[in-house]
């Protein structure tokens, strides 16, 4: 099965984080759209989702307006409490088929003065 450019991409990226995974760290996955964010944090030994944030949850959909990189921001803030509830303090960030760009920049630079290591 031959697999298109964004979908190699995206598994050579995760593998490369998967592989240097230690047990005291876990990986958090980002997914974005047009439109919206989101991203969870993953246990790769048990292979579950700890947490998760997204930009549709009912909480962040307001009735103001906010761009997409404001709105990543506030996902990052809301899965850093989320996580610090469950003392996770270290990961791994994932990106993805994603360039730390844009969004993905901010949304790891919030996740950062939020105390979140990686």
């Amino acid at each position: 099965m031959k697999l298109n450019t964004s979908i190699r991409k995206r598994f050579r990226v995760s593998n490369k984080v998967k592989r240097v995974a230690a047990s005291d760290r876990f990986r958090l996955s980002i997914s974005r759209s047009a439109k919206n964010i989101s991203a969870q944090i993953i246990d790769d030994i048990k292979k579950v989702t700890l947490l998760s944030a997204s930009s549709v949850e009912k909480d962040l959909k307001s009735g103001e307006k906010v761009n997409k990189t404001e709105l990543s921001k506030l996902v990052a803030q809301k899965l850093a409490k989320k996580a610090q509830e469950k003392n996770i303090t270290k990961i791994y960030f994932d990106r993805g088929s994603y360039k730390y760009h844009g969004r993905v920049k901010a949304f790891a630079e919030t996740l950062r003065e939020n105390g979140m290591e990686f």
